[in-house]
């Protein structure tokens, strides 16, 4: 897999070097820049030039770093359980995949689009490191660890609104 950009995205060289370089050794790539200047549009054109399918997970202000992994609704459970409900007897049912979850499980290397990661609070890059760097997490409802089958690549966008912190930036 090799980025030389696309008919319709003329890369830099140094662009090409970052993209490939992140592709190559496995790592996400962190795009800061202000909006507007096409941060987003790579990811896109990353994803069609190497024919993968593109993830995008959009980051809010209130978005968790949970939320990309899965989401549990004991509420809809317990209403269900008091409405004698058979699916209540599969937790499964009740769980949410998380866009992290889908990239991990997709066969064929997806890209993953983090998108603004900067718009989270201060935690949210952090509360991310190890499931980016293991590629794998736990869930803890199905006592099951969910791996990826198929490392995805990762591009991470930020429109330098607030800081990141340094252990997310090494």
């Amino acid at each position: 897999m090799k980025f030389e950009g696309t008919k319709d995205y003329v890369a830099t060289e140094d662009l090409r070097v970052a993209v490939n370089a992140a592709i190559t050794l496995q790592r996400p790539l962190l795009v800061k820049g202000e909006p507007g200047t096409g941060k987003t549009v790579l990811a896109e054109e990353v994803a069609k030039a190497l024919d993968a399918e593109l993830i995008t997970w959009h980051i809010k202000s209130t978005t968790k770093a949970h939320q990309g992994l899965y989401e549990y609704d004991a509420v809809s459970r317990l209403r269900d359980s008091q409405l004698g409900d058979e699916r209540v007897k599969d937790i499964r049912n009740y769980i949410s995949k998380g866009k992290l979850w889908e990239a991990f499980e997709r066969e064929k290397r997806p890209i993953l689009l983090i998108d603004e990661i900067d718009k989270a609070d201060i935690e949210f890059p952090n509360d991310l490191l190890q499931e980016l760097d293991r590629m794998e997490f736990y869930v803890y409802e199905t006592n099951e660890t969910i791996k990826a089958a198929q490392r995805p690549i990762v591009i991470i966008t930020s429109n330098n609104e607030k800081e990141l912190p340094d252990a997310f930036l090494r």
